[in-house]
């Protein structure tokens, strides 16, 4: 289905322009950007194949028209752009826009690339709009994009738009909030500091089901930079009360967790151990022989692999023998497993990376122990969310993100759990806590539904 935006017939420079031009987006992909920028509206000012690849009708259209949205089609299905908040005016200036992004169609979904911070998001001319002086439209009054050596943006040309640089298409649209349709949130949730010390409390006061289990043990797995050991880091900073690194935590192409670690959370840096134990792994990597390996995962969850045992790709934990002929004690088995996935990159998982998930998740489900997942960086993955972490739930894109990961590993859409970990802050946010203290929450109960099914030995 395509969308009619109305205009009204002008005049300009010689030229007669239809009273309507006619969106190439289906409903579907008008709403899926939409949803990523928010509660908000899309009016088409310029379509390159009514007005022609000239800065003058370009500008003519767009100029002092606010936040805009500009959308290419390639000849090999491709759809891509950018959005920028500033307005175009042709006044020969770097313009600064911190909420500036392209965006990439991956499948269902589009991909959101943020302008790298401390860079700037566009250069405002006379000509053709481009982003960072590094991603150009319709450049030399041609359809083409072309790419030029920049460090504003940081995307691959191949994954962007194919490497097909011709164009048979381009469209810039208004962007405009839409005060006729109220937010509803798809799932409730209370941004009090009241409900934050609730759930410290729930926390404190958390006792396991079974008397011989004094801590639960809850497993965490999922590909390497997803955000494992920066949720311990997390939790661990809100009840200490600052932000803290204990775990190293990065964003290195391979896993910065090389061993088996168990930590325990401490109420305040003096306080008693909290009930339970985040146990972090080694990084899922798609390659056979890398990353935390299938058999290992076997080991953990049966309480076999002591804390910082160091993982070895190509040679899976051996047990002793004493651990062999003895089995492990309900306390030292695994209670919970939480997958940890990066929201802004569940697109684009590979095929392999999903096998092994896969596999993974039969494993654990073969044994009856809850699974649920963290989906990590949902600032990283939606700019509306980016603004304000408190329209997480208002978020129609988020949504759909939830959705998607459920379908993917195969766990209901209540196991997906949107947070976002410290990283960069120096300081604790009421929200980012709200949503990390909710799901471990979660994580609490579904190891008492564990428990409340096993046999105590």
């Amino acid at each position: 289905m395509l969308f009619c935006f109305a205009l009204k017939m002008q005049r300009g420079y010689g030229d007669f322009f239809p009273e309507s031009l006619t969106s190439s987006l289906t409903e579907d992909q008008s709403k899926q950007l939409c949803d990523l920028l928010g509660n908000v509206k899309l009016t088409l000012l310029y379509k390159a194949s009514v007005y022609g690849y000239k800065p003058l009708f370009f500008h003519k259209r767009c100029d002092s028209q606010g936040p805009t949205l500009l959308v290419a089609y390639n000849r090999t299905g491709y759809i891509f752009g950018g959005y920028t908040s500033v307005d175009y005016t042709r006044n020969e200036q770097y313009i600064t826009d911190e909420e500036a992004f392209l965006f990439s169609f991956q499948g269902k979904f589009p991909v959101y690339i943020k302008v790298n911070s401390g860079h700037y998001a566009r250069y405002d001319n006379a000509g053709m709009p481009n982003f960072g002086q590094q991603l150009y439209f319709c450049k030399n009054k041609q359809p083409v994009v072309y790419i030029q050596g920049g460090k504003s943006f940081s995307f691959n040309a191949e994954r962007f738009y194919g490497n097909d640089s011709r164009l048979t298409e381009c469209e810039v649209y208004k962007v405009e909030q839409n005060l006729q349709t109220k937010e509803k949130p798809w799932r409730n949730i209370r941004w009090t500091s009241i409900r934050r010390a609730e759930l410290m409390q729930m926390m404190r006061d958390y006792k396991p089901l079974v008397t011989s289990v004094s801590r639960v043990r809850i497993l965490m797995i999922g590909p390497v930079g997803a955000g494992k050991s920066s949720f311990f880091n997390s939790i661990n900073s809100i009840f200490t009360g600052h932000v803290t690194n204990k775990a190293v935590s990065g964003s290195a192409g391979t896993s910065l967790t090389t061993q088996f670690r168990t930590y325990p959370v401490k109420d305040g840096r003096e306080g008693k151990p909290l009930p339970f134990v985040l146990c972090d792994t080694m990084g899922l990597e798609e390659q056979t022989g890398a990353g935390l390996d299938i058999e290992d995962i076997r080991s953990i969850l049966q309480g076999h692999v002591p804390d910082r045992y160091k993982f070895n790709p190509m040679v899976p934990f051996q047990p002793d023998e004493q651990r062999v002929y003895r089995p492990a004690s309900l306390k030292e088995k695994i209670h919970c497993v939480v997958y940890v996935i990066d929201g802004s990159k569940i697109s684009l998982m590979s095929d392999k990376l999903e096998e092994k998930l896969a596999v993974i998740h039969r494993e654990i489900s073969s044994l009856d122990i809850p699974q649920m997942v963290l989906m990590t960086k949902v600032d990283e993955a939606c700019p509306y969310v980016e603004k304000d972490l408190y329209k997480i739930y208002l978020s129609s894109y988020i949504k759909s993100k939830v959705q998607e990961v459920s379908s993917r590993l195969g766990v209901p859409v209540s196991c997906v759990l949107p947070v976002k970990n410290y990283s960069q802050e120096l300081e604790l946010e009421l929200n980012c806590d709200i949503l990390l203290l909710a799901a471990l929450q979660q994580m609490l109960r579904l190891a008492d539904d564990y428990l409340d099914d096993v046999d105590d030995f």
